[in-house]
């Protein structure tokens, strides 16, 4: 079975700064083993997108599977996260002081964090 081809230019691309190697390096979420170093951020931008291509391109050669952009992946809404008791707890009567229900107070405090 073919897989359908992945857009590279729809992955989702990075550019900082690194102190250690003087450079800037571009790096891509959807692949995070790579990165790319370049003198500017141009050229890292440039540099990881094609590594990207050649590695996709490698993968779907070999049959393995390719990530999805983040883009075109569809989310739920919904996630398990496991805490301890006592968290549990102080969360709780966190809400409940506020009068909300958990789930939107955890909702709220992470859209603030992020």
């Amino acid at each position: 079975m073919t897989q359908p081809r992945v857009d590279v230019s729809h992955y989702t691309y990075r550019v900082s700064w690194s102190a250690e190697d003087r450079e800037f390096v571009g790096t891509c979420v959807e692949l995070p083993s790579l990165s790319w170093l370049a003198p500017d951020s141009a050229a890292a931008i440039l540099g990881i997108e094609q590594l990207a291509a050649d590695v996709v391109r490698e993968l779907a050669d070999a049959g393995e599977p390719v990530p999805a952009p983040l883009s075109e992946r569809s989310f739920s809404g919904k996630f398990l996260v496991r805490v301890s008791p006592h968290l549990h707890r102080l969360l709780t009567s966190r809400a409940a002081e506020e009068q909300m229900s958990l789930n939107r107070f955890v909702e709220e405090r992470l859209a603030a964090a992020v």
